[in-house]
C-alpha cells in the first residue's frame, strides 16, 4: 500500500515539474512520517526516499537512533528554545525559524555541539493566527538579523498554506512567496543561500511544484492518516 502511494506521489511531482517546465531533481520529497511507527519509514526507505520529516522532537531523536544513519531528518514542526540542543546534531534542516530567539538559541547551541546548522525562515504568508511563522513583511529584516550568526545559515523559506478543499486556492500563497525567495536571493546577502523554498503539502503540493517549490512536505498522501492515538 506504502509503495503505490509513493509511486502515485511521485508521478504528480513528475506531471507538475513537467507542466510548469522544471527538472524532476528540482524537488525533493519530504516523507513526513509523524505519528507513523518504524516499520512504515523503512518501508518508504527501502524505496530510495532519503529525507523524512516529524514534528516533534522526542519523535525525530528516538527514529534517529534507531534508523540508517544517511537519512536526512527533517525538523518541520514549530520548534521550542528549550528542545534544540537535543536535534542540534541530528537535523539536516529546520524549517521552522520563525524568531530571533529561536535563532539565536540554535547557534548557542550548536557552538556547544561544535557543528554548523542549516535552516528555513518560516513565513506566514496568509496571515493566519492558527500559525507561526513571521509575517510576509518582516521576513527580509529577521533574515538579516539571523545572518550574523555564523553557525546558522539560512538556505531559504518555509510555509504551511491554509488547508484548502482545492489546490488552486493556494497558488498565490505560494506565488508570493516564490517572489519573495526570488527578491531575497537577489539581494545577496552574506549567509544567506537562498535554494530552497519548502511549501506544499499532501492537499496541495502539486501546485506548489508548479509555482517553483523545491521542497514538498508529503505525509498523507504516502502514509495514510495519521493515527494520533497511538
Amino acid at each position: 500500500m506504502l509503495k503505490e502511494n509513493l509511486k502515485q506521489v511521485e508521478g504528480n511531482i513528475l506531471d507538475a515539474c513537467k507542466a510548469s517546465g522544471r527538472s524532476r531533481e528540482e524537488v525533493t520529497l519530504i516523507a513526513v512520517s509523524k505519528t507513523k511507527p518504524v516499520g512504515d519509514l523503512e518501508e518508504i526507505y527501502r524505496e530510495g526516499v532519503r529525507d523524512f520529516g516529524e514534528n516533534k522532537v522526542q519523535e525525530l531523536c528516538q527514529k534517529y537512533e534507531v534508523l540508517p544513519k544517511d537519512i536526512r531528518w527533517h525538523m518541520i514542526g514549530h520548534l521550542q528554545r528549550n528542545k534544540v540542543k537535543y536535534i542540534i546534531d541530528k537535523v539536516a534542516l529546520i524549517h521552522s525559524v520563525d524568531s530571533l530567539r529561536l535563532a539565536q538559541q540554535i547557534q548557542t547551541e550548536a557552538e556547544k555541539a561544535n557543528v554548523h546548522v542549516d535552516i528555513l525562515v518560516e513565513v506566514n504568508v496568509a496571515g493566519e493566527e492558527s500559525k507561526f511563522g513571521v509575517a510576509w513583511d518582516e521576513a527580509e529584516a529577521l533574515i538579516r538579523e539571523i545572518a550574523q550568526f555564523n553557525r546558522v545559515h539560512i538556505q531559504g523559506f518555509m510555509t504551511i498554506a491554509p488547508f484548502v478543499e482545492n489546490s488552486d486556492e493556494n497558488r498565490e500563497i505560494f506565488q508570493k512567496l516564490s517572489q519573495l525567495y526570488i527578491d531575497i536571493k537577489q539581494k545577496n546577502i552574506d549567509n544567506v543561500n537562498m535554494r530552497v523554498l519548502s511549501m506544499g503539502m499532501t492537499g496541495d503540493y502539486t501546485a506548489a511544484v508548479e509555482e517553483g517549490a523545491t521542497m514538498v512536505r508529503v505525509g498523507t498522501g504516502i502514509f495514510g492518516q495519521r493515527n494520533y492515538n497511538r
